[in-house]
């Protein structure tokens, strides 16, 4: 049986909007790699918003992940979505808590948020 294709969106962003912020995308990329997930990341670091998500992205994705640990621009795009809030340095320190959070929100109704502390 194949396993579903997964949608995934993501936002990462640190205080510095320098290393974190691209650690965190790199790292996302690689465990959705693993999980056979599609993914695309926006990062709002230094240089200001890169990669931005679309509507459309935002609309097909299965679920939302920020990692963040500062307010992002344009949150109001995830308020309907299926997202997981994490800040980025527990994110970096303990992805797995984070993508064990995606699995379970997948399986959720849709406006399900979960914050990891």
């Amino acid at each position: 049986m194949d396993a579903v294709k997964r949608n995934l969106v993501a936002v990462t962003a640190c205080i510095s909007g320098v290393a974190h912020t691209y650690m965190a995308a790199e790292r996302l990329e690689k465990l959705c790699h693993q999980e056979k997930w599609s993914v695309k990341i926006e990062t709002q670091g230094a240089l200001g918003i890169e990669n931005p998500l679309t509507e459309a992205d935002i609309s097909n994705a299965d679920a939302v992940l920020l990692l963040t640990d500062i307010d992002i621009a344009g949150a109001e795009r995830f308020i309907d979505c299926r997202y997981v809030h994490s800040g980025i340095s527990a994110f970096l320190r303990e992805p797995q808590k984070a993508m064990a959070a995606v699995r379970k929100v997948l399986g959720s109704p849709q406006h399900t948020h979960i914050i990891l502390r």
